[in-house]
């Protein structure tokens, strides 16, 4: 049982479920569902499926993420930068509208599937700690502007073409000759129409006297309401005949069976953009879910959260669908709307399966132009500048990789703003590791502390150099720390003592004890001791099976204090 609770956590809360929750969480479910209809729609165009698509992978994936997952407000399903990330990948091994596109698109959510599962089982999570919050950002943020530069086609009534910004720019601007301007009308009047439905609409129907509780309903149902304005529109005055884009035949049936192709070939061209997009998704998802869970002192256990989303995305690839993972809006919406509990995740997928039998006929005639602008509203919302402001002001180098991850993934495409941003964030880490912060530090006056001399009028001795490292020592930082020292002793022909103050040292790998015993060596050789203090216990015991402590030319101290006390006494100074 402990073990079907570890990886099945329906086992733990499906224990508690009453009668109460169940009523809350039907109702999270109607609002969600009312959303996600036509959010599938537009994010399945989005990725070059055919509209059903969407709803597909909203159905199984949402079923198993409930069963394997561990947050309770998360929403699985199509989201726009994965959506995005689809096209980009796919588009490079099959032409879109092809039976090629499709299979392909089942075979990278089959292996971002696979990924992730296997991520989770192995406890993988902490991998997703290497993207920084900054690159991830400047990252949505390109992404963002480049799902809406892709979807102005649509809304232009226009062919447009291209990966990147620049690329579809000069294909809209080629073809501005060919605007349909009844399709602009459309497109325009549904995202006007959309953005005032996300601001303008729950405050006007709150005006009107309505309860709070069915404003925010009826405003959430906003894209619906301009689905269905724009489709009888486009039946009852005949705009399909006047150049408007629709929908057309969509299948009315629950999701198929589908098998994903799994030819050397295809696998190994996916393998990487799988990867990629199985990474981002997780990150994407986990940050949204750790933010709902901390609201109601809930906790989210990373490596659990791949195997939900591994098995959702498995479940995306045996039925039509494609990759999938938690999205922001809808979660948010999840729990706003009340959730308790993952179940009522598997009521959408049963509205939604609902809504794939018995609606799909009534979106015949919906303009392609209203999809593209309820992706171009809800996209919007994740463009975001300000964190180029910020980390001006904070850290440059934050600065430097968030400019350099949107200017790649707008100039490049998407696929390379996300292996820039793996690479920006491993380099960052690497850059501020290499060159730990070191402090020559003093006793503050009456106390037994010791603080940096350049911020603090601190008592130091001229025989003694005591410096605090605030990083652990490993291969890529130990031989500055060696450089640093020395440079400091050869300043300083006085010195007698050198004192390396350990209290954030977590770890000494084997480059770093190889660089101290050098250090050791040298500073022998000059006549200055080299000291140890408050070296952790771990860290001490790794060190005594080596013969680094006997060689040691000084002594290793408990405390700092007992240190500068023992060697600016006149008997350690003599």
């Amino acid at each position: 049982m402990w073990l079907l609770k570890r990886y099945m956590p329906v086992f733990d809360w499906g224990r508690d479920y009453t009668r109460a929750t169940l009523s809350n969480d039907l109702i999270a479910a109607l609002i969600v569902t009312i959303m996600l209809i036509p959010q599938s729609l537009a994010y399945a165009l989005l990725a070059g499926l055919p509209p059903e698509a969407g709803i597909y992978a909203s159905i199984a994936p949402i079923i198993l993420y409930a069963l394997f997952g561990t947050s309770r407000a998360l929403a699985v399903g199509p989201v726009a930068v994965v959506s995005l990330m689809t096209a980009a990948t796919v588009g490079q091994v099959a032409e879109q509208g092809s039976m090629g596109y499709a299979a392909a698109a089942l075979t990278l959510a089959f292996l971002s599937g696979g990924i992730l599962l296997l991520m989770g089982l192995f406890r993988l999570g902490f991998l997703a700690n290497f993207l920084s919050h900054p690159v991830i950002a400047g990252f949505i943020t390109a992404s963002g502007i480049l799902i809406a530069t892709s979807q102005l086609k649509h809304l232009l009534g226009v062919p447009g073409g291209g990966q990147t910004l620049i690329e579809m720019l000069a294909a809209l601007a080629g073809q501005l000759n060919q605007i349909n301007p009844v399709t602009l009308t459309v497109g325009l009047a549904a995202t006007g129409f959309l953005f005032w439905a996300r601001k303008g609409l729950k405050p006007a129907l709150l005006k009107a006297g309505l309860p709070p509780r069915l404003a925010e309903i009826i405003a959430r149902a906003g894209p619906v309401a301009a689905v269905l304005a724009t489709t009888l529109a486009t039946w009852a005055l005949s705009l399909e005949a006047h150049g408007v884009a629709v929908v057309g035949s969509v299948p009315q049936a629950l999701p198929p069976l589908t098998l994903p192709d799994l030819s050397p070939s295809l696998v190994s061209a996916l393998f990487v953009p799988a990867l990629l997009i199985s990474v981002i998704g997780f990150v994407e998802s986990i940050s949204v879910a750790q933010t709902l869970a901390a609201k109601k002192r809930q906790r989210i256990n990373p490596d659990q959260e791949l195997v939900g989303l591994g098995a959702a995305n498995l479940g995306a690839a045996f039925t039509g669908g494609y990759p999938v993972t938690g999205g922001f809006a809808r979660s948010v919406v999840n729990f706003d709307a009340g959730a308790e509990t993952p179940a009522a995740g598997a009521f959408t997928a049963v509205g939604l399966a609902i809504a794939a039998v018995a609606l799909t006929p009534l979106i015949y005639f919906l303009p392609n132009a209203t999809l593209a602008a309820t992706i171009i509203v809800a996209v919007l919302g994740l463009v975001d500048f300000s964190m180029l402001k910020t980390s001006w002001s904070y850290n440059r180098a934050d600065f430097a990789a968030v400019l350099a991850t949107i200017l790649l993934t707008l100039g490049f495409g998407v696929e390379t703003g996300v292996m820039a941003g793996v690479l920006i964030s491993i380099g960052l880490f690497l850059n501020r590791t290499s060159k730990p912060h070191i402090a020559e530090v003093g006793l503050v006056p009456g106390t037994q502390h010791f603080r940096n001399v350049l911020r603090h009028m601190v008592e130091t001795s001229p025989r003694l150099l005591t410096i605090r490292i605030d990083e652990s020592l490993y291969f890529a930082n130990a031989r500055y720390l060696e450089d640093y020292v020395l440079d400091r002793v050869l300043q300083r022909p006085e010195l007698r003592d050198v004192v390396l103050m350990c209290s954030a040292v977590n770890e000494i790998d084997l480059s770093a004890l190889e660089s101290l015993e050098a250090l050791n060596l040298r500073l022998s050789d000059l006549g200055v001791r080299l000291h140890l203090s408050e070296v952790k216990g771990p860290v001490t015991d790794r060190l005594a099976r080596t013969n680094f402590l006997e060689e040691l030319s000084g002594e290793l101290f408990l405390a700092q204090f007992d240190a500068y006390k023992a060697l600016t006494t006149p008997r350690a100074e003599a």
